[in-house]
Parts: structure tokens; sequence; C-alpha cells
């Protein structure tokens, strides 16, 4: 069964850092990417960041640029993703998904809520 166990959401002020985690298990292989999306209240869904299977490249949303980092640590079949946030806004404040895609079937988290304000 596949999980994706989201952890490290909280209350930041301005200008503060946190670093989400998102624990994968249950995938037959490694060879999945994995995103991280977030949600703000009356607003689309937004993909953050990305990194492929293989080779770890790795893809920001403009808004992140500069300021989020995405990387991944491997162990054959389990992966644990991280997005480190620094520099975070206000317009950062958002539920953050982690999604993995395996075999052309979607799996997400359960979301972590990330509050940026003073």
């Amino acid at each position: 069964q596949v999980q994706l166990v989201e952890s490290g959401g909280g209350l930041v002020q301005p200008g503060g850092s946190l670093r989400l985690s998102c624990a994968a298990s249950g995938f037959t292989d490694s060879s999945y990417a994995m995103s991280w999306y977030r949600q703000a209240p009356g607003k689309e869904g937004e993909l953050v960041a990305s990194i492929s299977s293989v080779v770890g490249r790795t893809n920001y949303a403009d808004s992140v640029k500069g300021r989020f980092t995405i990387s991944r640590s491997r162990d054959r079949a389990k992966s644990t993703l991280y997005l480190q946030m620094n520099s975070l806004k206000p317009e950062d404040t958002a539920v953050y998904y982690c999604y993995a895609r395996s075999w052309d079937v979607d799996y997400w988290g359960q979301g972590t809520q990330v509050t940026v304000s003073s």
C-alpha cells in the first residue's frame, strides 16, 4: 500500500524558514517523480516544485525560485521528499501536498498547513 506522509508545517513569521518532509513508502520501485503542490484558500492549486526520479532534475514555480529547494533521499523503493522554504512570505500560506506518480497512478499525501504571519 502506497503512503505519502507529510510533516513539518506550522506557523512562521515572514522572512522565516520551514522544512517540509514527505515520507513515501509502498512503491514497488524507485522510478517515480515527486512534487510539492500547494492550495491556498480561494485559489487554484499550484505546482511548487518537482524532482525527477533518476537524475534528480528539479523545477520550480517562478513564485518560489531562489527561496525554496526541493530534494530527495532514496533507499530502494522508499523515498523522503523535502522542501526547504526560506524567506517565507505571507502569500506562501497554504496547505502543502506531496505528490508522486508511478505507473500512471497519482498518489497524494494528506497535506500539511503552512502559515506565514506576524
